[in-house]
């Protein structure tokens, strides 16, 4: 070290040295594929059918080390893009007595809490954001897996995760008075590909 680097100096050098290092280690590494990347809903009926709607995303950037057991990942979710097959249902959805997509058109998860069994990631713990209210969410891995994608020569990794949340909580009330129920399942299937 040279001598101009001795005692606090030295030391506030290391400092930067390591915030650095960190900064760059948890660069996004993945890039989140939206053609694989979906956020479904479960909602019970009137204690007979379910009903079931798909969320696409628009954005998201993921950091993961296997080796290092370590994640980081943002996802942005369209809300706009609520498919229900039932038109009339999609624009209740968007409406100002539901998720209000005029004013809220995304929502968004963001983790920097992998849980991992071996080298395989078992739950990550998050927030979600939806109408501008954050809470905490954990989601649990069904399945996860990476690959050699045989058409792209890259690597993939993704998983299913499932959580259930009270949508009350992120103020979601439209239909709680006549049979739409408060417990929501969700299953968020997310695929990434390598970019380093």
């Amino acid at each position: 070290m040279s001598a101009a680097l001795k005692g606090p100096a030295a030391a506030l050098a290391v400092l930067a040295l390591m915030a650095t290092s960190a900064a760059q280690a948890q660069t996004p590494n993945y890039a989140i594929d939206p053609t694989h990347t979906f956020v479904n809903y479960e909602n019970g009926h009137f204690g007979t059918t379910t009903n079931r709607g798909r969320f696409s995303t628009k954005d998201g950037s993921l950091f993961f080390d296997r080796a290092g057991r370590a994640g980081k990942v943002e996802i942005i979710i369209d809300i706009s893009s609520v498919n229900t097959g039932v038109d009339f249902l999609n624009r209740q959805i968007q409406g100002k007595d539901f998720f209000n997509v005029a004013d809220y058109p995304t929502g968004k998860f963001v983790s920097d809490k992998f849980v991992f069994e071996g080298d395989k990631v078992s739950e990550v713990q998050g927030q979600l954001t939806l109408l501008d209210k954050t809470h905490p969410v954990v989601l649990k891995a069904l399945k996860f897996n990476c690959y050699i994608s045989p058409l792209i020569k890259r690597e993939v990794c993704g998983g299913d995760f499932e959580t259930h949340i009270l949508r009350s909580k992120w103020g979601v009330m439209w239909g709680l008075q006549f049979g739409f129920e408060d417990d929501v399942r969700l299953l968020i299937q997310v695929e990434a590909i390598k970019t380093q």
